[in-house]
């Protein structure tokens, strides 16, 4: 087993879907990035990838270059090279059933419907693993899903992005440094 955690953001690449709702993981990577200093570069897996370092614990930052439906392929390469361990995983994605501004963090489960962890369940043929949703909210059926989490966030809605964003990374930090369980609490309770 590896001492480096992953924290792998979920998204699509390319620059028409950067500001959308279903990147809301590849924003709180990217934060995270920038906070300590960290670079992407094209790995050699299908994904972007950047090593940081947060409280002298070695984290690999990733944002699969699958599109959202396969991330697991770049996840579950990772997670294989680097031999780490599900429990070292923290998965980061949106989720359209929180209220934009509101985080949750689990310990394990099902995908909930969000084919971006469902295919990461998938591919590691396991539910075992630590993940972060960032609320984006939804008044919306089923059937306008798709439209609504490819689409921007108003200029109004900006504001409670980058306040979650920043609590987001402030919940990845405390995963890795005073563990799950603690954090959970912390970021459940709010």
């Amino acid at each position: 087993m590896s001492d480096r955690y992953l924290i792998a953001g979920l998204g699509n690449p390319g620059r028409k879907y950067k500001n959308t709702r279903h990147n809301a993981g590849f924003m709180v990577i990217d934060k995270l990035a920038q906070e300590f200093n960290g670079s992407f570069k094209k790995a050699k897996f299908t994904c972007e990838q950047s090593e940081i370092k947060i409280a002298y614990k070695a984290v690999i930052l990733a944002k699969p270059l699958t599109y959202m439906n396969n991330s697991g392929l770049a996840v579950f390469e990772l997670m294989q090279y680097y031999k780490i361990d599900p429990s070292q995983l923290l998965l980061v994605y949106d989720d359209a059933d929180l209220p934009l501004g509101r985080l949750r963090m689990r310990a394990q489960g099902s995908a909930g419907g969000h084919k971006g962890v469902a295919s990461v369940i998938r591919h590691l043929k396991t539910q075992e693993f630590p993940r972060l949703r960032v609320g984006i909210g939804s008044e919306f059926g089923k059937e306008e899903m798709v439209n609504f989490v490819l689409s921007s966030f108003s200029k109004k809605e900006r504001q409670e992005l980058n306040n979650i964003i920043s609590s987001a990374v402030d919940a990845v930090k405390g995963f890795i440094v005073d563990g799950l369980d603690k954090t959970m609490n912390w970021v459940n309770s709010a």
